[in-house]
């Protein structure tokens, strides 16, 4: 069963697309990459998502992460 996003594909894809070119402009190594992404990551759940709802979101985030480099 496909997953249904509430999200639009070309909003997503725009997102990613100017994360992507703050990264590329700046000439960013793939380490650097990953920990600026990380780091970011960890602001917006320790910011945004409740205490008692981290290690859902984590185990989801990461589960999915996984996933799509499977492919």
């Amino acid at each position: 069963m496909p997953i249904v996003s509430k999200y639009s594909n070309e909003r997503v894809e725009k997102i990613v697309q100017n994360l992507l070119d703050v990264l590329v402009d700046d000439n960013v190594s793939t380490d650097l990459a990953l920990m600026c992404l990380g780091n970011t990551l960890s602001t917006i759940i320790t910011n945004q998502v409740p205490a008692k709802d981290r290690a859902a979101i984590i185990k989801n985030f990461s589960k999915a992460l996984e996933q799509s480099t499977q492919q």
